[in-house]
């Protein structure tokens, strides 16, 4: 039974590097992001902390399980042929939220 779980375990450690290794390659330039910002107002301290130690990483993590989502999905959006869309909300979005917005700016760009 161990052998089972061991395996399982690095199966889905495989699975979860190689999805996460393929949103490094995704960044701005292929994401088409927003980078304008609607006011000019400076982030406190806190709010840079709590974005850096909080918020980054559950977006980041949110990438990751919408680009699992959008792999596991892709089937049905391509026979629906809405694939760019479920690509733009699961992982575009989520990692434009987690890499091109400056550090303490918590509203989402429209």
């Amino acid at each position: 039974m161990k052998s089972l779980q061991k395996t399982f375990f690095i199966y889905m450690l495989a699975a979860l590097l190689s999805t996460s290794g393929m949103l490094l390659p995704g960044s701005t330039a292929v994401a088409g992001c927003d980078t304008t910002y609607r006011h000019g107002e400076e982030p406190s301290a806190g709010l840079m902390l709590v974005d850096a130690v909080l918020i980054r990483p559950l977006t980041f993590v949110a990438s990751v399980a919408g680009a699992a989502i959008w792999v596991v999905t892709l089937p049905f959006t391509l026979m629906g042929g809405n694939t760019d869309e479920a690509g733009d909300v699961l992982v575009a979005d989520p990692w434009c939220y987690t890499i091109d917005r400056p550090l303490g700016y918590m509203e989402k760009i429209p």
